[in-house]
């Protein structure tokens, strides 16, 4: 699937779906805590161009899917990115859940906006997509620099 498909995806998931009605009650009702309303949750993923929401840290992954995050990134050569840990707080870990209408952690973010979680960031490391997307946003992945050398061998 490609960046845009992802998007749009998101984008629908979010209109759509049986739960549409109960997602925004939650909403309503999560929106006065602290650490998860949405306007708290919004200045989080705009904060810093690349946001994921973890379980655990980039140093201590608690669970696969934050540590093939976590690894995709360092393969990449992004070192300064802004990591929740969800297990801190329940109230982010449903809040962003929300927010998002993803049902999973982790969750990534690119310039404010939602990618996906570990299967659609991988997916887009394999095609080349988080390449081009990390390039948009000002960051060279070190895969680039990695890919010559490894020729000449």
């Amino acid at each position: 699937m490609s960046w845009s498909l992802c998007r749009v995806s998101a984008a629908l998931l979010r209109q759509t779906g049986p739960r549409r009605g109960a997602l925004l009650l939650t909403g309503c009702r999560w929106q006065s805590q602290g650490s998860a309303s949405s306007e708290h949750l919004e200045k989080l993923v705009k904060k810093d161009k690349v946001v994921v929401f973890i379980k655990g840290t980039p140093a201590q992954p608690m669970c696969g899917f934050s540590n093939a995050v976590v690894q995709i990134l360092r393969m990449h050569g992004v070192e300064e990115y802004a990591a929740y840990n969800v297990l801190e707080d329940q109230d982010l870990r449903q809040g962003i859940k929300n927010f998002s209408n993803w049902p999973t952690i982790p969750q990534v973010y690119l310039n404010g906006e939602f990618v996906g979680g570990c299967d659609i960031l991988l997916q887009m490391h394999q095609n080349g997509d988080l390449v081009e997307e990390l390039k948009k946003l000002g960051i060279r992945s070190a895969l680039l620099d990695a890919a010559p050398s490894q020729e000449k061998k």
